[in-house]
């Protein structure tokens, strides 16, 4: 016996602004992103060529995401059977591999510079700096409504980015005061660090996702306690559970019951077992019934 649920919870109606809110934070970063290049050259600042850098790659992500996470909408077809909602957990993944190469090759053309530091016009800097929290700021706040993991890697990114012009703001304001071209490419460092440091666990999370890893906030042993519980089920195996995204999640089990339960009581089981289930973002539950004693067909 089979049982099929789809389940629908309320939170889905983010996606419906998802595509909008990416379009804006990539226009916004685009632009911004060409002003910074010039800035960069202008001031001479490493700090603000390193984060332009980071940004051409950020603009290079927004555009995949909104192009992703509008193609995740399709239904599904003959191909895809659950629909293209992968197709967004593709551009988180994508997204984190991009950062991460650009704040490889930003540490690469900064690291020579600790030993040959120029003085950068620390005016200039000022002025990109506050552009920057607001352009940035603004930015995020359009992704703030985001749930997919595709939008949550973008604000992320986004938010590092406005904590790096708040930095570059810190440090415009003391060279103006002190000399110190050291500040510069130290302060570049410190950025494309952070920035690292925060990609790779997000890039770590996409990817255990992406090879259909449990989902972290869910318990799958809890769940076969509370399933073991229910009266009549004797056992419970191949319990699988994975995500299409990062919030849209997929579950199957195989339930064994007494050989003598009656046909009304697997109907109320299966019933129970979905109210256990009953968590947001499980979206496809699917049973398989077992009587005690009949072999399962399946390799463990």
């Amino acid at each position: 016996m089979h049982d099929h649920s789809h389940h629908d919870h309320s939170h889905a109606h983010h996606h419906h602004h998802g595509g909008g809110n990416l379009r804006a934070a990539f226009f916004l970063n685009l632009i911004f992103t060409l002003l910074e290049i010039v800035g960069g050259f202008w001031t001479g600042s490493a700090a603000i060529l390193a984060d332009a850098l980071h940004d051409l790659g950020d603009s290079f992500s927004l555009g995949l995401a909104w192009f992703l996470d509008n193609y995740s909408k399709k239904g599904s077809n003959r191909r895809f059977s659950y629909g293209y909602a992968r197709f967004s957990l593709l551009g988180a993944l994508i997204n984190g591999l991009i950062i991460m190469g650009g704040s490889i090759a930003i540490l690469v053309e900064v690291i020579p510079r600790l030993w040959n530091p120029t003085m950068p016009k620390a005016e200039g800097m000022l002025v990109f700096a506050i552009l920057g929290v607001i352009v940035n700021g603004a930015a995020v706040l359009k992704l703030k409504s985001g749930t997919s993991m595709n939008e949550r890697v973008a604000r992320l990114h986004l938010l590092e980015d406005v904590l790096g012009w708040i930095a570059v703001l810190i440090s415009s304001i003391i060279l103006m005061i002190w000399e110190i071209p050291l500040l510069d490419p130290i302060l570049s460092l410190i950025i494309t660090a952070y920035i690292l440091s925060k990609t790779f666990g997000n890039l770590r999370k996409t990817m255990l996702l992406f090879l259909q890893a449990v989902p972290e906030e869910e318990n799958l042993d809890e769940m076969k306690e509370k399933i073991g519980r229910i009266s009549n089920v004797k056992s419970l195996h191949h319990l699988h559970l994975w995500s299409l995204d990062g919030e849209k999640h997929v579950l199957s089990a195989h339930l064994v019951v007494d050989r003598e339960v009656k046909q009304e009581r697997v109907f109320e089981i299966k019933k129970e077992v979905r109210e256990i289930l009953d968590i947001p973002g499980l979206r496809h539950i699917t049973l398989e019934v077992e009587f005690e004693g009949e072999e399962c067909g399946m390799e463990n």
